[in-house]
């Protein structure tokens, strides 16, 4: 079965859609849900021609070429908004998004077990949102981890971090210090550092690409 290429509904404020299907098995026996990157602040309506959403393409194909059977479910969580837009203590609209988008996954397919695999702001809302029952890991790549960001909801989780050491928009050290307080907290957290890698994922992309999504597939229920 092929990676769908069709768009889902946009992400303008007040669409109803989260949940973009990029790849629908006849039977769903667990999802991946791929969380794009986006901006602290900015309430322009995201779309899926912004860079930040096709940056994330190569990953959904990379994870789909990788996976050993039909049953996973492959989605798109589409946002409503470019930014975050919340404080250290508030939700952010990026995460609010997420859950609608595990709403209508569950509608859809039953309550399956979920990878989520997030970049930047869409690495932050992934760890945030892993404290929904259906969610078995994380993968954030490059995630937005600012200081005091909760952890207490990945407990009994896997959770992968993927950060390259030159990044410049979001902090590798910040990330370490994160899995750290997540293992604390009852995490199974590892944190992988890439030698040169930048934060768009450029650098080394087919790299980047294959480590994302053997870790990924691995995340899996067998």
């Amino acid at each position: 079965m092929t990676v769908h290429e069709q768009e889902g509904t946009p992400g303008a404020p007040g669409a109803t859609a989260a949940l973009v299907p990029r790849r629908t098995p006849a039977t769903t026996r667990a999802a991946v849900l791929f969380l794009h990157g986006g901006r602290s602040e900015g309430r322009a309506p995201s779309r899926p021609w912004h860079l930040a959403a096709l940056r994330m393409r190569p990953f959904v194909r990379a994870v789909a070429a990788t996976l050993p059977d039909d049953g996973i479910f492959l989605g798109e969580v589409r946002y409503r908004v470019r930014g975050w837009n919340g404080g250290a203590g508030d939700e952010g609209d990026a995460l609010r998004d997420v859950r609608r988008a595990l709403d209508e996954l569950a509608r859809r397919a039953g309550d399956v077990p979920v990878v989520l695999v997030g970049h930047s702001m869409g690495g932050r809302a992934a760890l945030r949102a892993a404290g929904a029952p259906q969610v078995r890991a994380v993968l954030a790549l490059a995630p937005w981890c600012p200081d005091g960001e909760p952890v207490a909801q990945l407990r009994d989780k896997d959770v992968v971090v993927i950060h390259g050491d030159r990044d410049r928009v979001t902090d590798p050290s910040a990330s370490v210090s994160f899995v750290r307080r997540a293992r604390a907290a009852g995490a199974r957290a590892d944190v992988r550092l890439v030698r040169g890698g930048d934060h768009a994922m450029l650098r080394g992309d087919a790299d980047w690409h294959r480590l994302a999504a053997s870790t990924a597939v691995g995340m899996l229920p067998p």
